[in-house]
């Protein structure tokens, strides 16, 4: 139904004419304070969750879609088509808390430089935006064509995408599977693989010590920018260090702060975790107590290297990239230390391997592994033609020539039957220092970006609706 020489134009002087209002309803979306909180009526992942979802389903009716919430753990708007079959994207509004190390309020967007400043600019409020646009696009077609597409195209927006995506595990519950999906949550070009997911807390046994306090981290899907332990001492000489800053708060106890830099879990090359800096420096002035100590010395050799091999629980297998393994939130309650880890895995390791390294680790620090989340590893064949379809679009549109590649993320792609994850970080830009990654501070994406990729969007939507699916 849709002959090119017609469509490009018209997708450019859409998105000439709707600019600078994806720009505004960026801003509408990222200015919401959306991290995950606790549940309140009609509000399954807490009050800014819903804010950020209703918002969302205003911008949509009134481009004319069809809208409907589900129950509040995901929405949808749509362009009905010929087929009930569907081509679905799926974005979600949700975001990390902001941590710390911004130049500028992570909850209300800030332009510098032609960049869009702000927690969920790149993920994933800045794509779920354009989803919404290309929906627009595509109802705008119909009604001025008259034609009616071949499938049906629904908008996903999910709730709950960096706690544990429960709520796409409700939607596929209680709402049919797309006919192929993909989701704006990654790295361009096309992500048709993800590694496996693993996850746990290292517990301490009930300490007593000097530790009266120590804390750090934001999510465990996050490398730790801030750190700090409080600890009882009578010493007045301790200098600060590299990232790590000394005060004393009361009589008899210091603080000891690292300032680290923070990074997604499953790009960690290049991160400082502020907990190692932290437990590094108590180890080295002898600060605390055999027992904290033996505890600290097993946080040291978790966080001395990043994909695993510290512990013995490094892998690669040809297919993914290696193992990455990242201390996330660090907590004490009552005398017990509680250390989160977030580890993105391979084919060739499993599951009981893992904690059987974990469990070692633990020993020797006199604590226990407790196992938490786990996910497969997935995987489809790169010759799929819907995938061919999108790296086909990518590369006319920016020139390129990439190819689909695997991931260390998670993505909603692995919930569906066929899905692949479709930018739009962009690995090889380089962007200026004050510029951030996802899940980091000062998470930033240039504005041309946006307008590139929602042309790649709309171009790779009309060609997969000239598929059989």
């Amino acid at each position: 139904m849709f002959n090119e020489t017609q469509l490009l134009p018209a997708i450019d002087a859409f998105i000439e004419a709707n600019g600078e209002a994806i720009f505004r309803d960026v801003k509408t979306l990222v200015d919401i304070d959306s991290v995950q909180t606790a549940p309140a009526p009609g509000a399954p992942f807490g009050p800014g969750v819903r804010k950020a979802m209703d918002a969302a389903l205003c911008i949509a009716r009134g481009f004319g879609l069809s809208v409907r919430d589900c129950e509040g753990r995901m929405a949808y708007a749509e362009v009905p088509g010929a087929s009930e079959k569907q081509i679905a994207t799926i974005t979600h509004l949700d975001v990390v808390p902001a941590g710390n190390g911004w130049d500028t309020d992570p909850f209300c967007l800030t332009e510098r430089e032609g960049f869009l400043m702000g927690r969920g600019t790149a993920d994933d409020k800045g794509p779920a935006v354009l989803t919404l646009y290309v929906a627009k696009f595509f109802r705008e077609w119909c009604e001025k064509t008259g034609e009616t597409l071949p499938y049906t195209l629904r908008v996903l927006l999910g709730g709950a995408e960096e706690t544990g995506m429960e709520d796409i595990d409700y939607y596929l519950e209680h709402y049919p599977m797309p006919a192929f999906c993909f989701t704006p949550d990654g790295e361009f070009p096309v992500g048709h693989g993800e590694k496996g997911g693993f996850g746990g807390q290292f517990v301490s046994a009930p300490l007593t010590g000097n530790l009266a306090d120590f804390a750090g981290g934001v999510a465990d899907n996050v490398v730790p920018d801030r750190a700090s332990a409080l600890v009882r001492t009578g010493r007045d000489d301790l200098p600060d260090a590299d990232r790590v800053k000394v005060t004393r708060e009361m009589p008899g106890f210091v603080r000891i702060t690292g300032y680290g830099k923070g990074g997604h879990a499953s790009m960690p090359e290049g991160t400082v975790n502020a907990i190692d800096l932290v437990a590094g420096y108590l180890l080295e002035h002898g600060l605390c107590s055999d027992e904290e100590n033996r505890y600290l010395s097993m946080l040291r050799k978790l966080m001395a290297s990043t994909d695993g091999s510290s512990f013995g629980m490094a892998a690669s297998d040809g297919i993914f990239t290696p193992l990455t393994c990242i201390g996330g939130v660090l907590k004490m309650e009552d005398g017990v230390l509680r250390q989160s880890i977030d580890v993105r895995y391979p084919t060739s390791i499993t599951p009981e391997q893992m904690r059987a390294a974990c469990d070692a680790l633990a020993a020797e620090g006199g604590a226990s592994f407790v196992p938490g989340a786990e996910r497969k590893p997935f995987y489809i064949s790169a010759d799929d033609p819907a995938i061919q379809v999108c790296i086909d679009t990518f590369n006319e549109v920016t020139g390129r020539s990439d190819k689909p590649f695997t991931m260390g993320g998670g993505t909603y792609a692995r919930h569906f039957s066929r899905a692949v994850s479709f930018g739009m970080e962009e690995p090889y830009a380089a962007y200026p220092d004050w510029v951030g990654q996802m899940h980091g501070a000062n998470e930033g994406v240039p504005k041309d970006l946006l307008l590139r990729s929602l042309k790649i969007y709309i171009l790779a939507v009309a060609r997969l609706m000239a598929l059989p699916l």
